[in-house]
């Protein structure tokens, strides 16, 4: 039969049960479940289980029905002793949510043990002078059973000089005396057989025997009588050995060797405290010989019998009281009952991380304990319901990024003078949750590029990282196709594991001298995180494009010309000027202009820098009239490219020299009437779109709110005359192209021509329209 009781508490639970010793194992003691309320389809999945000490525990749960059933044998005197109430106490956990409820099973004693006497047989030798009345103790009778199970009475088998009285001594300890009642005659009987026997409480009782044999002695009438009526004495625990602890003095009226006393433990004195104390015989000193400790036992009962050395001893009997005086020598036990060794980073403040429990044997306020965990860590210590419980559970929120782990030093200190500690560290190691975006090791990215690059060759990559671990700073790499560059984002594709960048396509500089599109960095976590950089990339030319001849041009598209110059020109005339183009930049077009062949090299000379023919001399008669001259046109790459074209000059007389001329002016006017005309259509455009441009962005700036136009400079003389101003940025310095008047407070960029200033930096948008 088992009984139930309940109390409970927020999180935690007690329950009583109780079970006989000796029951067969598998035996149930009780339905945990079903008393503490519990799911029993969650028992499994919540780990439902005993938190035992012993590597074979005594009690075990079922988790398929929460049943608590009995483990191994339990002998209830081998668990408890010979304590009254003999309980163990179970913690049974359940996670997801920690829950500790606790279980106490008080083991029933069963009558399974007889008494029994340490001697079967027993031999007393007593003087046929001792008179009716005397007493003699004898050894008890020992049963492991305990209560109402231990030895509950004594009795003697009927003869005509003893009858038999027990002295109670509490805590299942009485011991028999044998009292004469009639005096003993050793000349009629020399001795006497006696019977003793010990019965338990048990039903049916059990008992066991021992067989006492009394010689009657011859004549020592007087006993040993000690000098105090009780014995008690307080002792430290550890006290050294060979302490004096007291000493008893008893004295015998008899002389002789009948007077002289000597000293021993009595027959009722059990082995352990034989073992801790000795007695003088002579003197009556008790002497520690072991270590005493307070937690083993706070009080020692000891007999010690005075005998004298008569030919019939006599002995008298006297306890000793031995009250064992608690010292602070034992540091507090802290054991963690439950333990979570991975904590996620996103935990919620008041996580439960551990359970601990602490002990100290000691007893008063040398058992007293305060329990603390070390500073600077986002943890804290909160007691629970039972004494010397604790919970270690989160104060701050987590990041793993910047601690992975904390050591927690839990130190338990007692309240004894001087005050003893330990501690004891628990890691708690901090698991990592994707909280964080992959990082771009720049921003924006700045690339440069070849032009002419093999296609399917990487050009360039880039990086991310990010700070989580794992799965969640495992990042693949895409471009950003959102319509606005899909057109140039189509040549490139990127290594969705490295970032590096591959050009599907050969870029020409010519063509496309700068674009930008956007790399996306993602993470692997659950929810993935991401993040974008711009890159700009630029394209730096390469010299792979070769001069072209602008004039001289013939008719077939060949670089070839004939120019006529009168043969009484002077030196230094203009014959012509050669004019070509590089599509490259920089040095790649960069032309410069040598004559590869001429007929007559004293006769013309051309400027390298400019392409323009000269006469070195005035011509004579002498000189041929037809010249022709190779002009190459080189640029200045690494590897130059060049060009070629040919002139051919006529020497005319003069006559038909100025009948040429005078075609060629005519012919030269109408080209310039004609180029005339289409300069003022184009001025005239361009003015047309001007003032449209300038109405415009007056319209937009008065359209403005009052509170955003305030913050322009205003001019107490404004006279109304309309102004204009265009903002663009130039590294970190802004300029403003402006009308006639300026904004206080700017700077006139040297060689602007007094209409650039340098403006300060309010980020305002470029473009912006301000009448000063």
């Amino acid at each position: 039969m088992t009984t139930l009781v309940l109390l409970w508490g927020m999180a935690t639970a007690q329950i009583r049960y109780s079970v006989s010793e000796e029951v067969k194992v598998g035996t149930v003691v009780g339905n945990i479940a079903k008393d503490l309320g519990l799911d029993k389809s969650t028992l499994k999945e919540r780990g439902y289980r005993i938190v035992a000490e012993l590597s074979e525990p005594f009690f075990q749960v079922n988790r398929d029905d929460g049943i608590l059933y009995v483990n191994r044998n339990i002998d209830r005197e081998e668990v408890c002793e010979r304590t009254s109430a003999c309980l163990i106490d179970l913690k049974t956990v359940l996670e997801n949510p920690l829950e500790v409820h606790y279980v106490s099973v008080e083991v029933l004693d069963v009558n399974d043990h007889s008494p029994s006497f340490l001697e079967k047989e027993k031999r007393l030798e007593i003087f046929e002078s001792a008179l009716p009345g005397a007493r003699f103790q004898l050894q008890a009778a020992r049963d492991a059973d305990g209560g109402p199970f231990s030895v509950q009475q004594y009795t003697l088998n009927r003869n005509e000089h003893f009858r038999l009285e027990v002295k109670d001594r509490g805590e299942d300890r009485k011991t028999p005396i044998l009292v004469l009642q009639t005096p003993l005659d050793r000349e009629s009987e020399s001795s006497v057989a006696l019977l003793l026997t010990a019965i338990d409480g048990g039903k049916p009782p059990r008992s066991g025997e021992m067989r006492i044999t009394v010689d009657v002695l011859d004549v020592n009438d007087n006993p040993p009588v000690f000098n105090k009526d009780s014995y008690s004495v307080q002792l430290n625990e550890n006290s050294p050995v060979g302490t004096t602890v007291i000493q008893v003095n008893a004295t015998d009226l008899d002389e002789g060797s009948n007077a002289e006393v000597i000293y021993s433990f009595g027959n009722d004195v059990d082995v352990k405290a034989r073992g801790l104390f000795d007695l003088n015989p002579l003197t009556g000193e008790i002497i520690v010989s072991a270590v005493i400790d307070f937690e083993e036992s706070s009080r020692y009962e000891i007999d010690i019998q005075a005998s004298d050395k008569g030919t019939a001893t006599l002995t008298t009997d006297k306890s000793v009281i031995i009250n064992i005086v608690d010292i602070n020598d034992n540091v507090p036990e802290i054991k963690v009952t439950s333990f979570s060794r991975a904590l996620r980073e996103d935990s919620k403040t008041g996580t439960t991380v551990a359970l601990i429990s602490v002990k100290d044997s000691d007893s008063g306020i040398n058992g007293k304990v305060m329990c603390f965990i070390n500073q600077g860590i986002p943890f804290t210590l909160v007691p629970s319901l039972q004494n010397n419980m604790y919970s270690v559970v989160t104060k701050l929120p987590l990041d793993r990024e910047q601690q992975s782990q904390y050591d927690i030093v839990i130190v338990a200190k007692d309240a004894g003078e001087p005050p003893l500690s330990s501690e004891k560290t628990i890691s708690v190691v901090v698991s990592d949750v994707n909280d964080n975006s992959p990082e771009f090791s720049l921003s924006p990215y700045m690339m440069y590029v070849i032009e002419n690059n093999a296609p399917g060759a990487s050009i360039f990559s880039v990086r991310a990282s990010d700070r989580d671990l794992n799965e969640n700073a495992n990042i693949l790499y895409h471009i950003l196709r959102d319509g606005t560059n899909d057109n140039i984002a189509s040549y490139l594709n990127i290594n969705p594991e490295n970032g590096n960048i591959i050009a599907l396509k050969s870029f020409d500089f010519e063509t496309l001298k700068t674009f930008q599109f956007q790399v996306v960095a993602t993470d692997s976590g659950t929810p993935s995180l991401s993040n974008n950089v711009t890159v700009n990339v630029f394209i730096l030319d390469q010299n792979d494009n070769a001069p072209v001849i602008l004039y001289p041009v013939n008719t077939n598209g060949s670089a070839e010309g004939v120019e006529e110059i009168p043969r009484n020109v002077n030196a230094g005339h203009l014959v012509t000027k050669v004019r070509a183009y590089d599509a490259d930049i920089g040095y790649n077009g960069w032309l410069l202009f040598s004559l590869q062949e001429v007929t007559d090299h004293s006769l013309f000379g051309l400027d390298r820098y400019t392409g323009q023919i000269r006469t070195f001399r005035s011509f004579t008669e002498t000189d041929e009239a037809e010249h022709k001259l190779v002009i190459l046109v080189k640029d200045n790459g690494n590897v130059s490219l060049s060009a070629t074209a040919t002139v051919i000059v006529k020497i005319m007389e003069p006559k038909e020299a100025y009948a040429a001329t005078d075609f060629e002016i005519t012919k030269k006017n109408d080209e310039e009437s004609n180029m005339a005309f289409y300069l003022m259509i184009t001025l005239g455009s361009v003015s047309v779109l001007f003032l449209v441009s300038i109405i415009v962005l007056i319209v937009m700036q008065c359209s403005k709110p009052t509170e955003f136009s305030s913050k322009y400079l205003q001019d107490a003389n404004y006279d109304g005359t309309l102004c204009h101003s265009i903002q663009y940025r130039s590294g970190d310095k802004r300029y403003m192209l402006v009308g006639p008047r300026m904004s206080i407070g700017s700077t006139i960029v040297p060689g602007s021509n007094g209409n650039t200033l340098v403006v300060p930096d309010r980020r305002r948008t470029s473009g912006e329209v301000r009448c000063i």
